[in-house]
């Protein structure tokens, strides 16, 4: 950072800025560890010719102060792919059900929206599809900060929801899903070859939603379809189209990205005679349940929470911290 020239490229500069400093959340705190572990011997040694119980309060009192940090930092180091400390791409998809299902797609994009300003990330939406009568079929959002990725990737999957109804007039109980998709932004670092002239359409069209003076009355919206996958992506919140291009055009690699990494994790659990843990549509993951009982329960962990209102207010950090637990034993805990 101290040489020459090394500003003169804002963007790779920031790059590398944001590097040194997920390097640095992992290494202080490792450091800090490492010194209280040392005081925490020389106390040991202390403690047995002190007859007083003094030096032994004060062991207990540094075990527990150390404990919660090292289960932090354990957690971190789940998170070592390289993509786990990139910014995240999230998106929301009503399933079947109508009403109800565009009714929850557009809790669980609020969820999230509320998770990420609750851990101080910035959230953006960059695409939204409003249902015909509520909710949304389907949106997209930006979420960026460190280990955005490496948190969220667990939310791959369907969520199911059950409870009475809003749209039934009889008050019947309804179940409906919504899928989430999470995908890692990796920036201009992918390693991905695609042919945008034969593999690659552009569409350009009006943005959607409230807009302003300017978003609703030009063709700035880029929707890429990839013709090999069948992947569409699009970005319509910025009023510039090549902002947008750009933008969808990073969002696009995400989801090759992801692609070959299924691809690879499916053919690594057939070798080993495994089901494949991730995949967008696969089996439900969580069930929200507000009637006729009230819980939120996560089906790979059993992780349970009583109150699905608060998880529902963006309070999933229990259920993130689960997964990545889960992740390293590859079993659901009861």
């Amino acid at each position: 950072m101290a040489a020459a020239g090394f500003w003169d490229d804002q963007e790779t500069a920031q790059e590398q800025v944001a590097d040194l400093r997920r390097v640095n959340l992992i290494i202080k705190p490792l450091i800090e560890i490492s010194k209280e572990a040392g005081n925490l011997e020389a106390l040991l040694e202390l403690a047995e010719e002190d007859d007083s119980g003094e030096t032994e309060a004060e062991i207990r009192s540094t075990v527990t102060s150390l404990t919660p940090r090292v289960d932090a930092l354990e957690l971190q180091a789940t998170m070592s792919a390289p993509e786990d400390a990139c910014d995240a791409f999230l998106t929301v998809q009503a399933g079947e059900g109508g009403n109800d299902s565009a009714d929850w797609a557009e809790m669980l994009l609020r969820m999230y929206l509320r998770w990420a300003e609750l851990n101080d990330y910035k959230a953006e939406v960059l695409e939204r599809s409003d249902g015909e009568v509520a909710g949304i079929r389907n949106a997209t959002i930006a979420v960026r900060g460190d280990y955005a990725y490496g948190c969220l990737k667990g939310e791959n999957g369907n969520h199911r929801l059950i409870r009475i109804s809003p749209f039934d007039a009889a008050g019947r109980r309804q179940t409906s899903f919504a899928a989430v998709d999470v995908t890692p932004d990796l920036g201009e670092r992918m390693e991905i070859d695609v042919d945008w002239d034969k593999d690659v359409r552009e569409d350009t069209f009006r943005a959607g939603g409230a807009g302003g003076q300017h978003v609703n009355k030009t063709d700035s919206a880029i929707r890429l379809t990839h013709f090999p996958t069948g992947v569409v992506v699009q970005c319509q919140n910025e009023r510039s189209q090549h902002k947008n291009r750009a933008m969808a055009r990073k969002m696009l690699f995400a989801k090759l990205h992801q692609l070959e990494q299924e691809q690879q994790d499916a053919e690594l659990a057939a070798r080993r005679g495994e089901k494949s843990k991730i995949g967008f549509g696969g089996q439900t993951i969580r069930n929200y349940v507000l009637h006729p009982e009230q819980y939120v329960k996560d089906t790979r962990t059993g992780h349970r929470a009583t109150n699905p209102h608060t998880v529902l207010d963006g309070e999933l950090n229990d259920f993130l911290d689960e997964y990545l637990r889960w992740s390293l034993s590859g079993s659901a805990r009861t």
